[in-house]
């Protein structure tokens, strides 16, 4: 897939955990794991937006095009 999610790094960076981050934005667990593992086939811009506040971040540090080339 051309999209990278980096979820993983930006939870890395605030010294959070997926548990947390679950908590704050009212995401369960495994929906935010399916996420992160880039498996997920969208997301909802209210959830991206919840995770943005949470992680006081852009979408652009999460998401990231990467091209097959």
């Amino acid at each position: 897939m051309a999209i990278i999610v980096n979820l993983d790094v930006m939870l890395a960076k605030r010294k959070m955990s997926l548990t947390e981050l679950s908590e704050r934005v009212d995401v369960t667990i495994s929906n935010l794991s399916i996420l992160k593992t880039g498996k997920a086939k969208a997301i909802r811009f209210s959830t991206l937006e919840a995770i943005c506040e949470a992680l006081d971040c852009q979408p652009g540090d999460i998401l990231e095009y990467q091209s097959d080339q």
